[in-house]
């Protein structure tokens, strides 16, 4: 299988329902509670595409570009954008979808960075 191959089959999307249990008292989604999401969709990505043990080292410039209030539905993407030796670039970004309508906006988009690992937690070549 190619690079490109693999970086296509990774791609991973969850939805979710916004509950008022991971809402602020402006009933949107906590921000923390959105970069745990990203950050797990990120990890099945980049375990997908190495199918190899991967750590997060890094969370880069997470945009949070409209509020994702209760009530709403979530859809998380996430996509390799990047592959080196032994770390890769995962992009995830989320959308907001309305219950009752076809309304959908991106919210907020964040790259994480992640590192392929031995049993020993040494870095290991992804490819």
């Amino acid at each position: 299988m190619t690079t490109e191959e693999r970086i296509q089959s990774s791609e991973t999307r969850i939805f979710k329902a916004v509950f008022p249990n991971t809402t602020n008292h402006y009933d949107t989604l906590f921000g923390g509670t959105a970069m745990q999401l990203m950050d797990e969709v990120a990890f099945i990505t980049a375990t997908r595409f190495a199918r190899k043990r991967v750590v997060t080292v890094s969370s880069d410039k997470i945009d949070f570009k409209k509020p994702i209030p209760a009530g709403t539905i979530v859809e998380l993407i996430g996509k390799v954008s990047h592959v080196g030796k032994t770390s890769m670039k995962v992009n995830v970004e989320i959308y907001t979808e309305q219950m009752y309508s076809y309304e959908r906006e991106r919210a907020i988009v964040g790259d994480f960075t992640f590192v392929a690992i031995d049993e020993f937690k040494k870095p290991i070549q992804i490819l």
